[in-house]
């Protein structure tokens, strides 16, 4: 399997490939940048097709880790792991420990968190192991909320950068079709109805869509018909890869912005979505409060402090459009720039 020639290695510092026969594990861990501190971000816990997917995933989620963070403020740099198994079906607790047994022979270069697949019981299995893990009970907690709440605050800021909407009315009647339902998503459909939208809902989990539809008056669409649904707004919060070469002439949305990691399928579809005159948030910018919420323990940030990181996401993203008009790009490429900027000392950080 092919590395340094691999299209989605970026420079990546160090990608390591664990396994434990016994309990069945086998993970691969990418750190991508620690140019601003350790490496911290999520394990995601996925049947994946083939070896092969589950590197691409891991190292396009790990540059897409240091970028966040950069954008986020945050003394941090970008990591990921993967574990290929059904997180249903084959973790267990023997699993996580030795997860976390892996994580430690990194003598602190990359601290391992909740993602896809993976729950708090998780990490404080993996927290037996090593001290390198965030995200545990009594501790940060589910950072799903502050995701949620991250794309919550950027969809009504782009709301009111494309559409023109008033401020505190930003989803007032506003369809956002809304696909992937799990922790996050759920929280953002909440959100949403709570301020107004109308909200066109899908899942693979059958039980999951007619939770959402009881809860909040949601309708109901098939998962392959979300991304072209009549909405203004597409709000991706499943899987990656979704915004791609044939979805893309298809979205009937204004505005895409989701929590869903690694949207677009290649760099290209940044420029597909601009020139059919649809507005992306870049993901990893508006999903970010998730590694803020995670960050606290490692970097010291107060609960009050991770909260002014969190209600800058817009502020950040309504700069990001700004460049990305000032400079004749996509959102998503005026993001790149920004970030990459950030993380050699070359570009402005936040305010807050």
């Amino acid at each position: 399997m092919d590395i340094f020639s691999h299209p989605d290695f970026d420079g990546h510092e160090q990608v390591v490939f664990s396994q434990n026969d016994r309990h069945g594990l086998k993970s691969i861990i990418a750190i991508h940048d620690t140019t601003l501190g350790p490496a911290l971000g999520g394990c995601r816990i996925w049947k994946y097709r083939s070896e092969a997917e589950a590197l691409s995933d891991v190292l396009r989620l790990s540059r897409g880790m240091s970028y966040k963070a950069a954008l986020a403020g945050l003394a941090l740099g970008g990591g990921k792991s993967v574990i290929l198994a059904d997180s249903r079906t084959e973790k267990t607790p023997g699993m996580m420990r030795a997860m976390g047994r892996a994580v430690e022979r990194l003598g602190g270069r990359y601290i391992i968190a909740e993602d896809v697949g993976a729950e708090v019981a998780d990490m404080d299995q993996i927290a037996k192991e090593t001290r390198h893990v965030s995200g545990l009970s009594g501790g940060a907690g589910d950072p799903s909320p502050w995701t949620a709440q991250g794309v919550f605050l950027a969809l009504k800021a782009a709301l009111r950068h494309r559409l023109g909407r008033d401020p505190g009315q930003e989803l007032e009647g506003v369809r956002v079709s809304v696909t992937g339902l799990g922790h996050v998503g759920s929280n953002l459909c909440r959100m949403l109805a709570g301020a107004g939208a109308r909200l066109l809902v899908s899942d693979i989990r059958e039980d999951a869509v007619a939770g959402m539809v009881e809860a909040h008056g949601a309708t109901a669409i098939a998962a392959e018909e979300a991304h072209s649904a009549a909405a203004e707004v597409f709000a991706p919060c499943a899987l990656g890869a979704g915004l791609n070469a044939a979805t893309i002439p298809q979205i009937e949305a204004t505005i895409v912005c989701g929590a869903a990691n690694n949207q677009l399928a290649v760099a290209g579809d940044d420029a597909r979505l601009a020139a059919r005159g649809i507005l992306y948030a870049p993901d990893y910018l508006v999903n970010a409060g998730g590694l803020i919420s995670v960050a606290r323990p490692s970097t010291g940030l107060s609960e009050a402090q991770a909260r002014a990181r969190l209600e800058q996401i817009p502020e950040t993203l309504l700069h990001v459009f700004a460049l990305a008009e000032q400079g004749g790009v996509a959102p998503g490429a005026a993001a790149d720039r920004l970030a990459r900027a950030r993380l050699n000392g070359t570009g402005p950080g936040p305010e807050a």
